[in-house]
């Protein structure tokens, strides 16, 4: 059986038809040629499948594209504005959290999200104090940082450095 659906990826809309079973991975790699999200596992286990969906960091291997007719897809290609990279893109290359680059699109997608969720107070299991108010934000130290982004695997061993990468946003986005 196959479905009409609309998906506006990266800002750009697109119609497309696709099996009922298409998930929104394969609908971007294979209907649209859009290949910033990479298929890892095929599992939902790596991580490496990772865009924002309405604004959500998602797997989009475990999403099923006619669940989201109508919905905007992020893929780290689109996060940049006016040909200039996102500030997660520069930092990545600022500390070398990339090394063979696979898993980096998911990465840096993931980290743009969760810095989201902590901004808007969402704790994580090594949050300090849950009781507290934290609708100001989540502090993201080093170990809260690993633990939200724990879901996406690097096999070249790039936590450190990924750990880096997004703490120094982290902290230049609470200096501005």
């Amino acid at each position: 059986m196959h479905a009409d659906l609309s998906l506006t990826v990266d800002g750009r809309r697109h119609e497309l038809t696709v099996d009922t079973r298409t998930t929104v991975l394969d609908a971007l790699r294979e209907h649209l040629d859009i290949t910033s999200a990479k298929k890892g596992c095929d599992h939902g286990q790596c991580g490496a499948c990772t865009v924002l969906l309405d604004g959500r960091r998602t797997l989009s291997c475990l999403s099923l594209a006619v669940a989201h007719d109508g919905s905007e897809v992020t893929t780290a290609d689109g996060l940049g504005v006016d040909g200039e990279l996102h500030p997660l893109q520069e930092a990545f290359l600022a500390h070398d959290a990339y090394q063979c680059g696979y898993c980096t699109p998911g990465q840096i997608c993931s980290a743009v999200g969760m810095l989201q969720e902590a901004a808007a107070g969402h704790p994580s299991v090594v949050t300090p104090d849950l009781s507290a108010d934290l609708t100001a934000g989540v502090d993201l130290d080093r170990t809260e940082i690993a633990e939200r982004m724990s879901g996406n695997l690097c096999r070249c061993g790039a936590y450190a450095h990924i750990v880096d990468a997004v703490d120094e946003v982290a902290h230049r986005e609470v200096a501005r």
